[in-house]
């Protein structure tokens, strides 16, 4: 049973797609079927059963899972313990990022990091954070900087580096302008576009929402900030964005509801070995940390706690 066959059956039951998980791992789909066949012929079971266009985990496929990804975990861990031996900082470094915190928070770090190790190939993933969780802790990816979840998680490691203000916000033409000042529940009362429901953003105005007995209906919504931002900045609803993406062409509304923080920082399981490239970047991670990022995410986790 060769790693390659179990990366592949991986892939296709993570992507339910033969040609999908074939673009995940940068091969032709024929070379993803040869290696599944291979594998059921080993195993002598089928992994998958495939009706029509869709495909799906065989019982035999479903108790495989978690043990292939566990072999490939520690496959790849006891590389990287080897590898880390020499004190070499190269390799390939698997990182994981939103969309917003690439374009506003990473660049300077990551001009840094890869003139002071031109060695690491980075390989560079952007995602929802919710995507990027999963990821770390499936061990496709070695580390992961994004919005961080309200709730911890028992197998991974997680740091707050830096901490958005969330500002509610209107066009700058926007009827709610006006108002000198706006209650929670008169807020709900207008159109609004949001982050998607299942977003770690979305979550921390749901939490603040039902702590005040109210409830939300978003007329529209997307997972891209910056697409959010223009929607907004054209009248189509007020938002919640970080302070940072403000600008002329929105307004901060008066909202009577105490600052809402959001915390962004970076992830890895707690029982994987890290290669030298994560540790390095960690250590960039590190000194752009700002001072009282834990202290300001831990209020946060605290005061949106019904």
């Amino acid at each position: 049973m060769d790693t390659q066959s179990l990366q592949a059956f991986i892939a296709v039951a993570d992507c339910q797609s033969f040609s999908r998980a074939a673009e995940r791992l940068h091969l032709t789909q024929p070379a993803i079927s040869k290696r599944i066949a291979g594998l059921e012929d080993q195993l002598g079971t089928r992994l998958f059963d495939r009706i029509g266009r869709r495909i799906a985990l065989t019982e035999a496929g479903r108790l495989l899972l978690p043990r292939a990804q566990g072999i490939l975990l520690a496959v790849d861990d006891s590389r990287r313990a080897l590898a880390n031996l020499s004190g070499r900082v190269g390799g390939r470094l698997s990182l994981a990022t939103s969309h917003h915190i690439g374009l506003h928070r990473l660049p300077p770090l990551l001009k840094r990091y890869t003139r002071r190790h031109p060695d690491v190939a980075l390989n560079l993933e952007f995602l929802d954070s919710e995507q990027a969780y999963r990821d770390v802790l499936d061990g496709r990816l070695e580390i992961a900087v994004v919005t961080l979840a309200p709730e911890p998680h028992e197998q991974l490691d997680v740091v707050p580096v830096w901490v958005d203000r969330m500002c509610f916000v209107c066009a700058a033409d926007h009827p709610l302008r006006h108002a000198a000042s706006l209650t929670l529940g008169e807020l709900c009362h207008h159109a609004s576009v949001l982050p998607g429901p299942l977003t770690f953003t979305r979550a921390l105005l749901g939490r603040r929402l039902q702590r005040e007995g109210l409830t939300l209906e978003a007329g529209m919504s997307t997972n891209y900030l910056e697409t959010l931002k223009m929607m907004c900045s054209v009248g189509l609803g007020w938002s919640l964005l970080p302070e940072s993406m403000v600008d002329n062409d929105l307004v901060e509304l008066d909202v009577a509801t105490p600052p809402l923080h959001r915390p962004l920082g970076y992830l890895v399981h707690h029982n994987r070995t890290l290669s030298n490239a994560a540790r390095r970047m960690i250590e960039e991670l590190e000194q752009a940390r700002d001072i009282d990022a834990g202290d300001r995410a831990t209020f946060t986790e605290q005061e949106i706690t019904p």
